[in-house]
């Protein structure tokens, strides 16, 4: 019975991972290619997570004007020329500064489903492409149409000082949960801009895997 239990609990799992692959192999925009030309925009990897680096002012966007330096602990920071940007839940983001600081509780919380979400936007220096950062060459539109992804997620409110002088989180539209999850608001803001990726990403390997 205890072997029986053990595996109806890890069906849902099981069925999650299984959805996951499947949806996250269905490319989104399959037709497009990166351009010769264009604004470089990058996807980054932790291995869990993943945010997208974009440049503050590029193709008529003023991204700058929306995350300023005033929100920042260290206005020093506000003189680089990049935002790294991701989304989550506001008790999950918020609560751990360090993935030593997680909590079952918190994770099983966030999964279960909350309307408390925030975007964090870190202000940084371009990154170097490696095995944990995408590099992405836009056509100017795609990447107006990233940032009004970006921007549109933002929701009216107070900024709230991050983990260090360098970042900040602001109120997000939208609800978190299992399925709707950081990494899945990333591939949605890929593919709105026209980008290739999956049809569902839940994961940082399912955002990662498109080229």
């Amino acid at each position: 019975m205890k072997r029986l239990a053990i595996l109806l609990l890890m069906l849902p799992l099981f069925g999650y991972a299984a959805a996951a692959a499947v949806a996250s192999r269905m490319a989104a925009n399959p037709g497009w290619r990166a351009a010769e030309r264009g604004v470089t925009v990058f996807v980054e990897d932790n291995g869990i997570h993943t945010s997208i680096v974009l440049p503050k002012r590029a193709a008529g966007v003023n991204l700058a004007a929306a995350f300023p330096t005033d929100d920042i602990a260290d206005p020093r920071y506000g003189g680089w020329g990049h935002v790294a940007v991701s989304w989550g839940e506001r008790g999950f983001f918020v609560g751990t500064p360090t993935w030593w600081d997680v909590r079952p509780a918190t994770v099983l919380r966030a999964a279960a489903g909350s309307d408390a979400t925030v975007l964090h936007v870190e202000h940084v220096a371009p990154p170097v492409a490696d095995r944990g950062i995408r590099p992405l060459v836009l056509r100017p539109g795609e990447y107006r149409r990233l940032a009004a992804f970006v921007l549109a997620s933002r929701r009216n409110g107070a900024a709230v000082r991050g983990y260090g002088g360098y970042d900040a989180f602001y109120p997000a539209r939208g609800r978190y949960d299992a399925v709707h999850t950081c990494n899945d608001w990333t591939g949605r803001a890929l593919a709105f801009a026209g980008v290739r990726t999956g049809r569902w990403t839940p994961t940082s390997g399912a955002v990662m895997a498109w080229r």
